[in-house]
């Protein structure tokens, strides 16, 4: 069985891109983390360190890569392509 992706999201409670996030991520049953960035100050430091200034940050944590892949905002096509895959891989 193949590893899995770590993921997380870090998101706030009223993002309608972070709900769109989590419901894709619930479809495929992927499990993830949220960090509320609403709450926890060292996080929102670190999503501003990298250049985002909107919630949903998604890092993904790929098995075997040497950098984590991330993007900004609800991306489809970024978590079919760096989670579901992996998904995939795994029940073949």
């Amino acid at each position: 069985m193949a590893d899995l992706p770590t993921v997380t999201v870090y998101s706030t409670p009223i993002c309608v891109q972070c709900k769109a996030t989590y419901r894709h991520l619930d479809k495929h049953g992927v499990t993830y983390e949220v960090v509320d960035l609403s709450t926890d100050s060292e996080a929102m430091a670190a999503i501003k360190e990298m250049d985002y200034s909107k919630a949903p940050v998604v890092i993904v944590r790929e098995p075997g890569a040497t950098e984590d892949t991330h993007w900004q905002g609800y991306r489809p096509d970024l978590i079919e392509k760096h989670i579901t895959a992996h998904l995939q891989e795994a029940a073949a």
